[in-house]
């Protein structure tokens, strides 16, 4: 790499904090957007401002969370009058910096900020810590080569964290749709207690050994007897972190708190409210006093159905909000447990959410295990980078204004917000109608299901290309689709092919491009049949 001159970013850039602005909510022709906080991370709430004296950002400042909770995040990007807590750090005339390479730089230095934060309480960015920071010593078009290698890292852990959150989407609104008040069936269904759901044994509801049956003196690293805590199920999964032990001995005079597979376990102190199910493989072991277990009754009860009802059912929330005194979860008991209310589906029912459940939890595991390889790659490389010691002569060199324009393109398609013309049962069965397990068909079958979809498709609807595409392929990979056993129906190679069709939709006047003033979003639509095909 051709090396430039050395300097501090002090040297490098100007400082100046916003201010306090007034937000409007029927923002005029010449408002203009106000940058927070959240604003650094996403576009997912734009807000406007009619007060228009302050600091002025524009998509070559880089901004900083200057003060609170926050302090020493880094956006960039981005247009418009930044708020009291943020600053903008503009490059001087001078110096040769290609701002989304100073982002992603000065977001490797979010530790030293905070370390070298100022406030007891409130977090303060220290200036001269700020501006004392050395900057890499790599020319400019190798900034923009590093800043397009890690961008594409960035926008891939982007992408992982959102399938993730979609997965937990697509739960939630299963389980609403099958098991909600407007769930067929449901006005039949028996109203129980959760204590109805156990099994009729002695014991089957139980909290762990209090007081000095059981002293944190006594766990050991390894042993013969496991201790399950908060932390096994604060997840609102199973998860093994630190591993606690008792031997086998203090095991006999604990016996009574033992731990089985399938058991429903509640956090009932600390964080509390979170439930998990206990699995299959789980070697002998016991809980804490901070949680509650429960046996249930299988002929009735799944214990996945209970277990996300517990942490996710607004009808249970409520019942935990209004007998907390208003102060949702600020504590649980076994007495509260047993006596909180649910309508007790078929247990068919159950079973078929369990299975799903169970399916979804594989793909977020996939995508876990994803994210935390995507992680991981970015943070060697970066390090690499910005101390100039990537051989970057392959990757490609990008022009700034390229690389700005395909950030807003990507900011711009993941604030659409999709109005889908079916729900997810519907649209999983539409796509299993149509699934074929010949891998060289893929791509006819990809292009005649979207065909039928858009043709299907209510005129004045919307459709998000990147938020529709992952959902239709979330929705498939969630269920599983397979064929004696072998991969699930639609791959990643699918779901390019899926994106593919839609900018050839695009390309071909199918879809448009409209701009909603009111959702402040580029939104897809068909093509007005008024237009010609």
């Amino acid at each position: 790499m051709t090396k430039s001159v050395p300097q501090t970013l002090g040297s490098a850039i100007s400082i100046a904090k916003g201010k306090k602005h007034e937000i409007t909510t029927s923002p005029s022709g010449a408002a203009k957007r106000l940058i927070g906080i959240d604003d650094l991370r996403n576009d997912d709430l734009i807000r406007y401002t009619d007060d228009l004296t302050g600091t002025e950002a524009s998509l070559d400042d880089v901004l900083i969370a200057w003060d609170g909770a926050n302090a020493g995040t880094i956006g960039y990007g981005k247009n418009g009058y930044i708020g009291s807590t943020i600053a903008r750090l503009r490059i001087r005339n001078n110096v040769q910096l290609f701002t989304p390479f100073l982002g992603m730089y000065l977001k490797s230095k979010f530790a030293y900020l905070r370390q070298t934060a100022t406030g007891a309480t409130i977090p303060h960015i220290n200036r001269n810590a700020l501006e004392s920071i050395p900057l890499p010593v790599i020319d400019f078009e190798d900034q923009i080569r590093v800043a397009h290698l890690l961008g594409k890292i960035e926008a891939l852990i982007t992408q992982r964290k959102h399938h993730l959150q979609q997965l937990d989407d697509l739960l939630q609104s299963l389980f609403l749709e099958m098991f909600s008040p407007k769930a067929p069936g449901y006005t039949d269904w028996p109203l129980v207690e959760i204590k109805d759901l156990a099994a009729k044994h002695k014991g089957a509801m139980r909290t762990g050994p209090f007081g000095s049956n059981l002293l944190h003196s006594e766990f050991t690293t390894d042993g013969d007897v496991a201790v399950l805590g908060i932390d096994n199920a604060v997840q609102n999964r199973f998860a093994w972190d630190e591993r606690r032990y008792i031997s086998r001995k203090k095991y006999q005079e604990l016996e009574n708190y033992r731990i089985y597979p399938d058991d429903v376990i509640v956090t009932i102190m600390g964080t509390i409210g979170r439930s998990a199910v206990i699995p299959d493989d789980i070697p002998l072991a016991i809980n804490t006093k901070h949680l509650a277990a429960i046996t249930l009754n299988r002929e009735i009860a799944s214990p996945l159905f209970l277990s996300y009802s517990i942490h996710s059912n607004p009808f249970i929330l409520n019942q935990f909000k209004s007998k907390n005194r208003g102060a949702i979860m600020s504590g649980l008991n076994l007495g509260l447990i047993k006596e909180t209310k649910l309508k007790r589906p078929p247990i068919d029912l159950q079973n078929d959410f369990a299975a799903a459940h169970k399916l979804i939890d594989k793909m977020k595991s996939r995508y876990q295990e994803s994210l935390t390889d995507l992680e991981s790659l970015y943070g060697a490389l970066s390090q690499q980078a910005f101390k100039g010691e990537l051989d970057l002569s392959r990757v490609p060199l990008a022009s700034e204004q390229t690389h700005l324009s395909h950030e807003q393109q990507a900011q711009a398609e993941r604030s659409t917000s999709p109005k889908q013309p079916t729900t997810p049962s519907e649209l999983v069965n539409e796509l299993v109608q149509a699934a074929q397990p010949a891998a060289d068909a893929r791509n006819e079958l990809l292009a005649r299901w979207l065909k039928q979809y858009l043709t299907n498709m209510s005129p004045d609807a919307n459709l998000g290309s990147a938020q529709f595409l992952e959902s239709a392929w979330q929705l498939v990979q969630a269920i599983q689709l397979e064929t004696d056993g072998a991969t699930p129906a639609l791959t990643l190679d699918d779901y390019d092919e899926l994106k593919d069709l839609i900018f050839e939709k695009l390309r071909a006047g199918d879809l448009i491009q409209i701009f909603d003033i009111h959702s402040n979003r580029v939104e897809l639509q068909k093509r007005p049949t008024d237009c010609g095909t």
